[in-house]
């Protein structure tokens, strides 16, 4: 065990201990994981760059997927790269400010992932709900504060994270996971953690509520397709359900994730565990693009026609 060390020290480090059953099939692993990692890159920047450059598409749904797959990027780049280092490694450390800094960029793909399907919830609700009222409600101002308070609400929520745990004292350097992560950190610390776990729940919350208006939304939106004419049910289809696909990919990974860091101890479930926690890192991100660009015929086109121009020109 390393002695205490607290604050930004370079010299303390933890252990990964989530790679210790994939030695014997370290290169193909690797493979794998570099493939999907360019995939997941290729394909969001595909979308984001479609979106960027056609006028057509800059209406308030396709502007929020933009913000999802530029949040994929993130979330794929705070997990892969150290991944594929280690994959190539026979020590699976990482020091303290490496740590920390991986914990942010997961945390913030995290928390940015659900405020964002939040506001895509709401933008879909007034669509389907109050198509009527659908460009007086969602004009390109308020989808441009929508857009800024998620990343203000999402860097809030990480920068008062980050005062909290840089404080606290590591007395351990053993983490049972491929990758640092706010709940594995704190259980090292020597001293009491009341006040980061009291935050922690508070967190927890907001983003269960986030969830429950998810959930009021969908019903609502549900109950009005059930009820009214065919266009209102396509609708739904195409664009509300790779919505709920991704949400409970989201939901399900990471909340055993976080319940199973926060109350479980038993070592029988840890590659269980590790398989689960990085399902939200791997599937959401390179699901996305793929569902959305399927689903949606308007994008689904222009992508097409994009790519073709481009296959015409090489030859």
């Amino acid at each position: 065990m390393n002695p205490p060390s607290s604050g930004f020290s370079s010299h303390f480090v933890f252990l990964l201990h989530g790679l210790n059953e994939t030695r014997t099939k370290r290169q193909i692993f690797f493979a794998i994981s570099f493939l999907v990692y360019i995939f997941t890159i290729f394909v969001n920047l595909t979308l984001i760059l479609t979106i960027l450059l056609e006028k057509i598409l800059h209406e308030p749904m396709f502007i929020f997927l933009c913000n999802l797959c530029v949040n994929g990027i993130c979330g794929s780049t705070s997990f892969y790269p150290k991944l594929l280092i280690d994959l190539l490694s026979d020590s699976h450390v990482i020091s303290y400010t490496a740590c920390i800094i991986q914990i942010c960029g997961i945390s913030i793909y995290l928390a940015c992932e659900i405020t964002n399907l939040t506001v895509m919830a709401y933008d879909r609700y007034v669509a389907i709900c109050k198509p009527l009222e659908y460009h007086s409600i969602m004009t390109p101002r308020r989808v441009g504060m929508l857009v800024q308070i998620m990343w203000f609400l999402t860097f809030f929520e990480i920068i008062v994270w980050l005062v909290l745990a840089v404080r606290l004292p590591m007395c351990g350097s053993r983490i049972e996971k491929l990758y640092c992560f706010t709940w594995d950190v704190l259980k090292l610390s020597c001293v009491d953690t009341t006040l980061n776990n009291l935050y922690g729940n508070c967190c927890f919350f907001f983003h269960s509520f986030q969830l429950l208006l998810i959930i009021i939304s969908y019903v609502r939106i549900t109950r009005i397709c059930l009820t009214s004419q065919t266009e209102h049910y396509n609708k739904f289809m195409e664009t509300c359900l790779p919505h709920l696909i991704t949400l409970g990919i989201l939901a399900i990974y990471a909340s055993f994730d976080v319940v199973s860091a926060r109350f479980s101890s038993d070592s029988s479930l840890q590659a269980l565990r590790n398989s689960l926690s990085i399902m939200y890192l791997i599937v959401p991100p390179i699901l996305n693009p793929l569902v959305y660009g399927l689903k949606l015929k308007q994008l689904r086109r222009i992508v097409w026609r994009r790519f073709n121009s481009k296959i015409t020109a090489l030859k």
